[in-house]
């Protein structure tokens, strides 16, 4: 018998793995479509998977008396299956009360209504764990809970789709011997929609973010000229941009007030820019020294505190008036519906915190009661970093980053060293960054921290208005002065190397405040400078007040520009370097700006509504400034940083208003308006990520500007114009204006006039279409040959007595003189001329005379010479020289 080649031990181990995945997928399969059968709101029967996800269904849970209810839950679920018209309910814990009767009710919350309630005693629906509580007994208790149309009548249809449904559900727990309340746990409502999904779009954002930095630091390296760097670096997208932008998205939710639960859950996509970054262990670490205590794995202070037998719900439940029992305890419908509870299986009780893939947890510690999601703590709730740990998490993360760019930055120089030493690439490849590669270390620091300036100044306010344990305020306060001594006095110095070192001196001005319209019926002011203005405005110009100027007077050619010092650059670039050369200044103005906005964000959380109104007409002013320098060089920096960063914080803050507690408005709304800043930002957002795309090829662009030969070929003739671009960008000055049309060459002067044709107008002759009666010519037949019918005879003679100038007057050419009457010497005039211009050598007729009388006279029609076309001028067109020759023989016979 022939052995099976692969006959192993591993051969058999893999025969048995495939016998157990062989008995494990049809189980798996059979439990995949294990299935039931449900009615849903409209009496239609269906077949239901049983591990579907409900329509409504709650998430972490947490304790709603603030840690003092006498009962320890370890799990909290409720689910409203639309589908068969269910409601799901679980419950899981332990308590230290020995004998205690109890009353359960439960409520759903949307939207700051209640929308489903149910009050019943647990002893009628076979919660033995709870009939009556006693310690020595695990609280378990798992029904489900068949409720009709009317019962969830309230809850809107919108909810089951609308994403981050802001609803809550509450379980209360009284003691029916005190008749107070003893526990209270609120767990958040949720649909499976939302528009939190952190590390998908945090991580799809963080690598846009990557390539930014990638293309930011490759135009800041490569070359050898330091102008020249620093022309094609002004133009690359800047980081301190786009972390501006995601920072001032995620900063919108610091300010204290009460937000919908659509935006902090869209905020918590960009809380890695802030540094809000969760990790178990970071947390944990970061517990114990803020001063955040508590058991994460239940929620509840069982044992911690007496009853409490004045207060409470006692007169919401015992001691409620006649009027409003019937609605709360006498509902014979809560009734009903509480006596349908059952008890699930015995074999699928279990001491397991989480029973359903959809089931919450309890909140962790110092985080605060879920359905809670008002200021930053609520949206730091969202990444599940307690508010006393913001500080110190954006700290610890800010101190990891900057060891990794250092440590980037370094393996980079090591490595170019090595390929050159193995002649992969050539040995002056990036000169200046690899002998200079240390100095590159301390400006990436600095520009990092210019970056974190105020985020770190927002995180150390907030700790000091938060308060806390002395540690971290201690640290705080050290943070905080480096980072507000450290980049301000930087900054400052910046500004007066330059006016020290750079032979400015200052001089008298003023400033003049002019009048105008914004959209033509607004009414403005713009402020001018009266060294600027022209001579004819100053009177028409209103206010003003005494200021001064600076003016170069610096005589060293090559220094005239600040981005032509190259040892400024080399100092202080990292600061001025994207700035136009006329304000260069603008950082420092950015970090006063950037400084007053952290004082309103987490100085004045005490005060929501200084808070917001300060930030709000702050934006304004710096958008509007802003607007008037227009400091950026690069032309997607200006469009970004300068208008559309400057629209949405403008937007986000005004629309911010409507969330003030003192307006209580209405929640539905409030979502409304949450919606609409979603919007702006996302296109904020969307903008962002269009423009990092477009930088990373400009970048590229420069970095092969020393390349004879670039691909894609078809972006050649783009690449030589954005060269272009950017050097007269460079200048700070006004386009050149567009080069003059080239003139055509004069043409040679010489006879110039000629008339093409003439348009005759109307004349009044023109209307009689016969002669005067009697002037027509008797008809000769010898002229049959070249006879033409009367009326167009007539019309002839007609025209040959307009082509002779009349005798009467000054009667133009062509004109008939209109007579009352003829007389009969006057006819025999007329018939002389006529035989006198038959004998002219153009005449076409004969005489024929017997002696001395003229017996008759005809007159040919036929030309002499071959015809030409006709007319249409009152006179003859002058006849062309080739037509005097051809006629030349013919006026020679006259001449005779």
């Amino acid at each position: 018998m022939a052995r099976f080649p692969f006959s192993t031990p591993w051969t058999a181990a893999f025969i048995s793995s495939l016998a157990i995945i062989n008995t494990i997928i049809p189980s798996a399969r059979a439990a995949e479509l294990e299935t039931i059968q449900g009615l849903n709101t409209k009496g239609e029967q269906h077949t239901l998977l049983v591990d579907r996800y409900p329509a409504l269904y709650t998430g972490d849970f947490g304790d709603c008396m603030g840690g003092q209810s006498l009962i320890n839950l370890t799990s909290f679920d409720a689910a409203y299956y639309a589908d068969n018209m269910t409601v799901l309910f679980n419950l899981a814990g332990t308590t230290n009360l020995r004998n205690e009767s109890l009353m359960l009710h439960i409520s759903v919350e949307a939207y700051g209504e209640d929308r489903f309630n149910l009050l019943w005693n647990p002893c009628n629906a076979n919660f033995a764990s709870l009939c009556p509580l006693n310690s020595s007994v695990p609280i378990v208790g798992r029904a489900s809970i068949p409720v009709s149309g009317s019962d969830v009548s309230n809850i809107p249809s919108i909810a089951l789709a609308i994403p981050d449904f802001e609803g809550s559900a509450v379980l209360r727990v009284f003691s029916n011997a005190t008749e107070t309340q003893i526990a209270c746990f609120k767990a958040v409502m949720r649909n499976g929609a939302s528009f939190s999904h952190p590390t998908a779009v945090g991580s799809v954002l963080g690598i846009f973010t990557v390539v930014a930095v990638v293309a930011s630091f490759a135009t800041a390296i490569y070359g050898v000229s330091v102008p020249e760097i620093r022309t094609h670096y002004s133009h690359s997208l800047s980081v301190l941009v786009i972390f501006e932008v995601f920072q001032s998205i995620f900063f919108s939710g610091a300010l204290s007030l009460n937000w919908p639960s659509a935006l902090t859950a869209f905020w918590s996509n960009f809380a890695w820019s802030a540094g809000q970054i969760y990790t178990d262990s970071i947390t944990n670490t970061l517990n114990s020294f803020t001063g955040v205590t508590g058991n994460g794995s239940q929620v509840g202070g069982a044992g911690s505190t007496p009853l409490n037998t004045n207060g409470g719900l006692q007169q919401q439940i015992y001691g409620r008036s006649l009027d409003y029992l019937p609605g709360l305890l006498l509902d014979r419908r809560s009734e009903e519906i509480a006596s349908k509870l059952y008890k699930r299986a015995a074999s699928n009780e279990t001491h397991d915190a989480r029973m359903y893939a959809w089931a919450g947890l309890p909140v962790s510690p110092g985080l605060p009661v879920p359905g809670n999601w008002s200021g930053f703590a609520g949206e730091l709730a969202m990444m599940g970093i307690p508010a006393a740990n913001a500080f110190m998490t954006g700290l610890i993360w800010l101190l990891i980053l900057i060891v990794i760019l250092v440590g980037a930055t370094a393996a980079l120089k090591w490595t170019l060293e090595a390929f050159s030493a193995i002649k992969w690439i050539k040995n002056d490849r990036l000169a200046l960054f690899r002998s200079h590669w240390l100095n590159f270390i301390g400006l990436i620091v600095l520009r990092t921290m210019f970056i974190a300036f105020f985020m770190m100044t927002t995180l150390s306010l907030y700790q000091f208005s938060y308060g806390g344990k002395a540690g971290p305020i201690a640290i705080a306060v050290v943070v905080f002065v480096a980072f507000f001594a450290g980049i301000l006095g930087v900054a400052f110095y910046a500004c007066f190397y330059r006016v020290k070192f750079g032979s400015y001196e200052s001089s008298p001005d003023r400033i003049h405040f002019q009048q105008k319209k914004i959209l033509g019926f607004i009414p403005w002011y713009t402020t001018v400078r009266e060294s600027k203005m022209e001579e004819s405005d100053k009177p028409k110009s209103g206010a003003s007040i005494s200021f001064f100027k600076l003016d170069f007077v610096g005589n060293d050619p090559e220094n005239q520009g600040i981005h032509d010092n190259i040892d400024y650059t080399k100092h202080f670039g990292w600061l001025s370097a994207r700035y136009r050369r006329t304000r260069w200044w603008f950082f420092a103005f950015w970090v006063v700006y950037q400084f007053v906005r952290a004082c309103f964000i987490g100085g004045a959380r005490a005060s929501p509504s200084a808070q917001v109104f300060g930030i709000f007409v702050w934006e304004i002013i710096a958008f509007g400034a802003i607007i008037k320098i227009n400091p950026f060089e690069g032309a997607r920096n200006t469009a970004l940083a300068v208008y559309m960063l400057g629209i949405s914080k403008v937007a986000t803050a005004g629309f911010s208003i409507a969330f003030l507690p003192t307006l209580n408005v209405a929640r539905i709304l409030a979502t409304v308006f949450g919606i609409i800043i979603i919007v702006i930002q996302g296109f904020l957002v969307i903008g962002v990520l269009i423009l990092i795309a477009l930088g990373a090829i400009s970048s590229y662009m420069s970095l092969t500007r020393n390349r004879e030969e670039f691909k894609p070929h078809r972006l050649e003739n783009i690449r030589l114009k954005y060269f272009g671009h950017i050097a007269q960008k460079a200048t700070d000055l006004p386009p050149p204006p567009a080069p003059p049309a080239p003139e055509e060459p004069e043409q040679p002067k010489g006879p110039y006039f000629n008339v093409n044709s003439v348009r005759r107008a109307p004349k009044i002759e023109d209307e009689d279409d016969d002669l005067v009666p009697g002037m027509e010519r008797p008809h000769d037949p010898r002229d049959s040959q070249f006879s033409l019918p009367p009326r167009v005879r007539a019309n002839s003679v007609a025209n040959s007595m307009r082509s002779v100038h009349s005798g009467f007057g000054n009667v133009p050419y062509g004109a008939r003189v209109h007579r009352a009457s003829w007389s009969s010497k006057e006819f025999q005039s007329w018939q002389q001329d006529e035989l006198n211009r038959a004998d002219s050598p153009l005449g076409v007729g004969s005489r024929h005379t017997s002696g001395h009388n003229t017996t008759n006279n005809s007159i040919s029609i036929a030309p002499l010479v071959r015809s030409s076309p006709s007319h249409s001028n009152l006179r003859p067109t002058t006849p062309t020289e080739e037509q005097l020759k051809q006629t030349a023989d013919q006026r020679l016979p006259r001449a005779k």
